[in-house]
């Protein structure tokens, strides 16, 4: 009988994933890979809600291997995580992918074939000459099929037009292939909008802004800070002058709310292309949420799947 090689926890930001990653590791003999864009970076820990203490002794990876500034994207992450999957696989141990960025979860699913996305220079001045609100709309009138792009700043949206007009397809990403199940945890509206507000609170008091200030002062840009979004985006506009914190505060609030909102998204999006997620149901509290997921990984009740070679389109 195949048993599951790859447990995946997703969920939107604030829902508790990695305490719920770190209670089933411990059950189940597991090392945990995470699939987040921005912790990979080294120096932007509460902005990213790193947590390292909640892993105890259980090992972690892709956390801290980049330092700010670097640039990271999916087939760097996709090469990481095969390295990292056969690493915790030679051991004998379980690996559990935890992580709120589903293209990086769906790009070792489905076994993206790796891209190369040339810039395009003179499209690129023309869109630049665009607000990143008529950029957002442009590409939605141009793109209406493309769902689940990251638009949250005007580089960001750019890039986009760059992924979908001019992207070449390269050689396919040489990984194994494994059994897994995907479980996406599903708070309710109104409790996912309450622990984002309080943690953004938290996140504010345990020094954010200095964090942002440190990294400004080891050399990195405000276009840089920018570019990484949401607490780097709102903080580096305080700090500019463009924002007080009160105003800081509430704009930042109102975008880590639509950025929960896209994530789930996509995750739902990924479940058309052929991803099998068990959301599960919204009202368990974690350890009721360990326990479901727990229950129904040894009674079998989910069938595995297998993740294939598909090209990101």
């Amino acid at each position: 009988m195949e048993k599951i090689e790859l447990l995946v926890i997703i969920g939107p930001t604030a829902s508790g994933k990695t305490k719920i990653a770190v209670e089933l590791a411990q059950i189940l003999n597991a090392e945990i890979i995470s699939a987040d864009s921005r912790q990979v970076y080294r120096g932007m820990d509460i902005g990213t809600g790193k947590d390292l203490l909640e892993y105890g002794a259980i090992p972690y990876h892709l956390i801290d291997i980049k330092e700010a500034g670097e640039k990271y994207n999916v087939a760097l992450f996709q090469k990481d995580f095969s390295e990292a999957f056969r690493l915790i696989k030679a051991k004998g141990k379980l690996a559990i992918l935890c992580g709120g960025t589903g293209l990086y979860v769906e790009s070792v699913l489905a076994d993206f074939k790796n891209t190369l996305v040339k810039p395009l220079e003179e499209k690129r001045k023309d869109l630049e000459l665009f607000t990143h609100d008529e950029l957002i709309q442009k590409f939605k009138n141009e793109h209406p099929d493309k769902n689940g792009y990251d638009l949250s700043t005007k580089k960001r949206t750019i890039r986009a037009f760059e992924i979908t007009t001019n992207t070449l397809e390269i050689n396919d990403l040489n990984s194994d292939k494994f059994n897994y199940l995907v479980f996406c945890l599903n708070p309710e509206l109104e409790i996912r909008r309450e622990r984002i507000t309080r943690r953004l609170k938290t996140r504010i008091a345990e020094g954010l802004i200095l964090e942002v200030e440190n990294l400004l002062n080891t050399g990195i840009s405000h276009e840089t800070l920018q570019y990484y979004g949401l607490e780097y985006k709102y903080v580096s506009k305080y700090l500019l002058g463009e924002l007080t914190l009160a105003e800081m505060q509430v704009k930042l609030e109102t975008e880590i709310h639509r950025f929960a909102k896209r994530q789930m998204t996509f995750f739902r999006s990924m479940v058309k292309r052929g991803i099998s997620i068990e959301f599960l149901p919204q009202n368990l509290n974690s350890d009721s949420q360990i326990k479901y997921i727990h229950e129904k990984i040894i009674s079998g009740q989910l069938a595995f799947q297998k993740n294939n070679s598909i090209v990101k389109k």
